[in-house]
Parts: C-alpha cells; sequence; structure tokens
C-alpha cells in the first residue's frame, strides 16, 4: 500500500501454545456493554457486543431472553438507542469507521433499516433525543453544527445553527424542552447551555464564564419536572447541581467526597446514583435529595464503567479491575448484587493487578502525578523490559480496570507503566486544564518524572524501555521520541498527531475547535505554539526505532499527516517500521486488533533487545 518499511506482523507471540492461546482469548472471549433500555419498554433493551468477531449491536428481549444481532457491517458498529416504546432501534451508519454518516432505523423485531430521519444531512453525530412526540437530532460538520427537531412524525426543522461546535444535550420528560450544548463565546473545552423550547423560544442560559465547563447530564425523569442535573467545576473539580430552568434557579449538590463525581437520576426524581471518581477508581452511591443521606453501594475495588438505574431501582453497571475482566451486574434495590448479563462462551483469563505511584512534581496544580504500575508474573526486582503506556484523549485517564492490551504487555514480559500525566480527567480542573497552551511537552515533563522514578527504583533503564500509546498517546509518543531521546529503546505510536499544523487542515471540525481551544488559536494565529507541539518539528532528534499505526478513513488524526513525518524519518537512519490499516480512528473488528497488537509487542521486543 506504501513504499514505507512495512510492519513485521508475526504469525505468533509466544512458543507455548498455552500462553499464547491465553492472551488471544483476553480479546477473543465475548464481551457485552452496558445495556440500555426503552423509556417505556423496560423488557426491550440494547447493547454492544464482539461475539460475532467484530463489535456489534445486539437486541436483549428480557421477558424471553432472546438475544438477536442487529448490526452487521464490515468495520462494526458501535452507536445504538432504543425509541421510547421499544418498537424501534437506531444505529449510526458511518462509512468505513470514519465516523461520518446517518441515523438508520429498524424494528426491534427485525426488518428492513431505512434513514432514520429523512430531511437531515450526514454529519458527525453530535447529540441524539428521542421521544414518544418529538424527536431531535444534532449534526456536526465542517460548516459547524445544526440541530433538527420533528413532532409528530412530521419533516425536522432546524432549531439551532452555529459555526462553533456543539450539540444536543438533553430533553425534558414532557418533550417541551431541549437544551443545547455550544461554545458560542469560542471555547468548545468549557462549553455554555442554553434551554430552548421545541418552538424554538428561549427558556434560559447557563455559562460560568472563561474556563468553566457545564455538562447537562440529565432532565428528572417526571413529566413537567423542570429539573435538570448539571455538572460544574466552580471549585476546582466536577460537581453537581439541580437548575429548574422555568424558574431559573439552581442547588449546588455538596457532598462529602473527595473526587470528582457524576450522577443519574432515580426514577421517581428523588435521588441520584452517584458516580465517584479518586485515583482511578470508582465507588458508587445513592444521594437522597430530601435528606441529604449518601448511601455507598457496595462494589468490589476497581472501575465503574457505566451505571444506570432501573425503574425498580436496581442499579445495573459495568465493572472491573486491573485483574478481574468485566462483568455487567445488578444490584437490587434491597442491596442484592448479582450478574446479570454473561455473554456465551469461556470469561477471558484474568491477569496481574495495578499498584499505585506517586510522583512529586514541583511546579504543578497538584503535588503528584499518579501512574499506575503492572508487574510481569513471578517478575524478580531487578531491571526488567518496561513499556510506558501513554493514555488518549487527552482528557481521560487510566484506571485500576481490565485491559487485554496491558495484559498482553505482562504476558509478553515487560512491566507496564500507566501515567496520569496533567491532561488526565479525575484530579481537579486544573490538572486538566494545565496543558492549555502548551499542550504535548506539559504531558512529557510528567512522563519524564515517573521515567526517572523507574529508572531510581531499579523498574528498569532507558535500553529497556519503549514508550506507545494510540491517539493523544501516539502523538505524545512521536514528541517524547524527538524531544527525550536519551530515555526511550523504542516507541509505538497508533494513529497519531505527528505533524499538527497538516493535521488541524484535515481533521474534523469538532477537534479543530478543540485544538482552537486548547492551544488558544488556530495555527495561522499562532505558528509558534503548534510549531512546538508538533512532533515533525523534533524528527531529527529521533534516534530509537519507531513503529506507527495508522487507519486510512481517520477523520482524527488523519493519515496525510502521518505520511509526512514518515518521509521525514524515511530520510534519515533510524529504522521504523508501518502499519496502515483500512479503518478508522482504531478498528473494531476483533481479528485486526489481535495483528495489531501482535505487531506492536513484537517490534517492541526487539527494540529492547528480547528477540
Amino acid at each position: 500500500m506504501s513504499s514505507y518499511p512495512e510492519a513485521k506482523i508475526p504469525s505468533t507471540l509466544f512458543d507455548d501454545p498455552e500462553r499464547e492461546a491465553r492472551w488471544r482469548a483476553r480479546f477473543t472471549a465475548p464481551r457485552v456493554s452496558l445495556p440500555d433500555w426503552a423509556r417505556d419498554a423496560p423488557q426491550r433493551s440494547l447493547y454492544v457486543s464482539n461475539y460475532s468477531g467484530t463489535w456489534e449491536i445486539y437486541a436483549w428481549d428480557r421477558d424471553s431472553d432472546e438475544h438477536r444481532q442487529v448490526t452487521d457491517r464490515p468495520q462494526g458498529t458501535f452507536h445504538g438507542t432504543l425509541s421510547v416504546g421499544g418498537d424501534k432501534i437506531w444505529w449510526f451508519d458511518d462509512t468505513d469507521g470514519d465516523e461520518f454518516g446517518s441515523w438508520i432505523a429498524e424494528p426491534f423485531e427485525s426488518g428492513s433499516a431505512e434513514p432514520a430521519m429523512p430531511g437531515t444531512h450526514p454529519g458527525y453525530p453530535a447529540g441524539l433525543e428521542l421521544g414518544s412526540s418529538v424527536t431531535a437530532l444534532g449534526m456536526s460538520t465542517d460548516d459547524g453544527v445544526t440541530v433538527w427537531v420533528a413532532r409528530d412524525g412530521g419533516a425536522p426543522e432546524v432549531l439551532y445553527e452555529h459555526e462553533q461546535d456543539g450539540g444536543l444535550a438533553a430533553m425534558s420528560w414532557d418533550e417541551t424542552m431541549l437544551v443545547l450544548s455550544h461554545s458560542e463565546h469560542g471555547d468548545s473545552r468549557h462549553p455554555a447551555l442554553r434551554v430552548l423550547r421545541t418552538d424554538r423560544s428561549p427558556v434560559a442560559e447557563k455559562w460560568d464564564g472563561s474556563g468553566k465547563a457545564l455538562d447537562a447530564l440529565s432532565f428528572a425523569p417526571v413529566a413537567g419536572d423542570p429539573r435538570l442535573l448539571v455538572l460544574h467545576e466552580r471549585r476546582g473539580k466536577e460537581e453537581l447541581l439541580i437548575w429548574d430552568v422555568v424558574t431559573d434557579t439552581e442547588t449546588e449538590i455538596r457532598l462529602d467526597l473527595p473526587g470528582e463525581v457524576s450522577a443519574d437520576w432515580f426514577p421517581d426524581g428523588k435521588a441520584l446514583l452517584i458516580a465517584h471518581t479518586q485515583h482511578a477508581r470508582t465507588t458508587m452511591h445513592r444521594y437522597d435529595l430530601e435528606s441529604g443521606e449518601l448511601t455507598e453501594l457496595a462494589t468490589p475495588p476497581g472501575t465503574v464503567a457505566g451505571a444506570s438505574v432501573r425503574p425498580d431501582h436496581a442499579v445495573e453497571y459495568v465493572w472491573s479491575s486491573a485483574a478481574t475482566p468485566s462483568l455487567v451486574r445488578t444490584v437490587s434495590a434491597t442491596g442484592e448484587d448479582r450478574v446479570l448479563l454473561t455473554p456465551p462462551g469461556e470469561r477471558p483469563p484474568g491477569t496481574e493487578a495495578v499498584s499505585d505511584v506517586f510522583v512529586e512534581i514541583p511546579d504543578g496544580p497538584n503535588e503528584s502525578v499518579h501512574a499506575l504500575v503492572a508487574r510481569p508474573e513471578g517478575a524478580g526486582d531487578g531491571p526488567m523490559p518496561t513499556v510506558f503506556n501513554l493514555h488518549g484523549g487527552p482528557h481521560a485517564a487510566d484506571e485500576d480496570r481490565f485491559s487485554a492490551y496491558r495484559a498482553a504487555w505482562l504476558d509478553a514480559g515487560f512491566a507496564v507503566v500507566e501515567i496520569n500525566y496533567r491532561g488526565s480527567t479525575g484530579y481537579g480542573s486544573a490538572w486538566r486544564d494545565a496543558i492549555e497552551g502548551r499542550p504535548g511537552t506539559t504531558e512529557l515533563e510528567d512522563v519524564a518524572k515517573v521515567h526517572d522514578w523507574a529508572i531510581e527504583t531499579g523498574l528498569t533503564t532507558p535500553a529497556l524501555s519503549a514508550v506507545a500509546g494510540a491517539s493523544w498517546g501516539g502523538y505524545l509518543t512521536l514528541l517524547a521520541l524527538g524531544t527525550q531521546p536519551e530515555r526511550w529503546a523504542g516507541g509505538v505510536a497508533g494513529v497519531p498527531v505527528a505533524d499538527y499544523v497538516s493535521a488541524f487542515a484535515d481533521e474534523m471540525e469538532p477537534l479543530r475547535a478543540y485544538d482552537r481551544a486548547l492551544f488558544g488559536g488556530s495555527p495561522e494565529e499562532i505558528p509558534e505554539v503548534y510549531e512546538k507541539a508538533s512532533p515533525i518539528t523534533y524528527v531529527d532528534q529521533v534516534r530509537a526505532p519507531v513503529l506507527v499505526l495508522a487507519g486510512d478513513n481517520d477523520p482524527r488524526c488523519p493519515i496525510q499527516q502521518i505520511l509526512n513525518y514518515l518521509d521525514r524519518l524515511g530520510e534519515r537512519e533510524v529504522p521504523f517500521e508501518f502499519y496502515r490499516y483500512d479503518a478508522g480512528h482504531g478498528s473494531l473488528v476483533v481479528a485486526e486488533t489481535l495483528r495489531q497488537v501482535a505487531t506492536e509487542i513484537d517490534f517492541a521486543r526487539r527494540a529492547v533487545g528480547l528477540a
């Protein structure tokens, strides 16, 4: 497909058949997401599973316990929802994983699929709210965002249009009001909220000012109830408030919890399900709005990836830890906890736990940077091959959750270090926003501190250290190889930003808006900031071998800017390999994922001298 050195794809990672089967089983074993359900027909549910070998959408009739695969597309399908009455399934149809497309609807019981809302144009999804008589849909394109509303099956009408990024956030239970998340003030990373009636008449506005985001979670699930649950960050971390949008009054909810929180309503609107995150782990709580009583729901240490409350007040959630693969569980209103949904086939094998490391940093908004460290089974104390796996986002975080990817590196004899560098979520607003105006190099200062710790404690050496990541983590990998060449024996960069100016020109508009907010302007306005943050600026300093993986249809980290970087790399004598695949920003096909993981680990082994 190209003239670049092709990546070596091993047929197996291990000579031992048992070890080979174990690492593959973690990816191929059937898994399921948290089920959604129809508002007025809760026995009808929808979830995503890899059971077919590709992540697709499945319908589940809880009364009969029948499961049906709904979608079957070569590149997989990940986004779907149910109509209020449960008679229709909506799923998003893009082209070869490029994330640009339209919504499709088909009957729950099976039948022909057709465009869900004719009269709207394709785009990147920007919100969807389905009611019994009102449907609202948002799409983003290079021209900005458009939100339509359709009533009683009629033709859609434009409710909102703007060149700045935004979208549809929530609809009231009686379907009379819609909430828009917008960045008309020019900062898509810290949006404001606008409430409109479905006839376009204004209801209320809320903006907390520069650098303080508002996130509309959902309206109270009671007809005629104007209370909107909102995340704010007025005191330096994500907290909750309830906004009566009709009277334009609010009540802040102050919880005695040290970390950040999110929430959902209980069905009667009298309590909230709280998800509390601190130091990469989750606890769940019930908060009574009248009494203020906060009651913890008993879950084992680890991470809850999603949770929701059923009409009978049972809480369904997905839980895992680094050592234990995920389970979809339910805890009843009386406290009985059990597994809810077990996919067919064998459970994936478990793996090693992670331990916490806190490394002091001199001038950061927090006293230390938090890292999670896992060591291979039976590993000794001496220096060992170690991969510093940098998460994407950047506004995301590594957590104490199960990762087949982490486990594969451990099986291959690598220690794994995951770093929640500045820019990560879950550590306060100042930590998340510390990379503004100086992205890339700020995160790598934290990576360097943790790398220093790993060397000083004898975990590894530079000659045994690989740096790896995908998306923003792939970007940081390339930047680290060019700005910290003495630290790394090799790098694995998946779907990275490699040439930031070229990437900005070609990426999807919501990401251009994000970059303008993060950098402080466009490349034309502040070229020196983009130059300092771009891996291609430092390509001549790269000394370690590099593996780059890229998708042909990636709208987030487009292929051309990666080829620009490889062209420059090819002018030098640094060895590199290129893995190019026919999909977008990652793959939903399990076999493709296996090929990529095997290629990455095999490359890193060679880089650190294991092969």
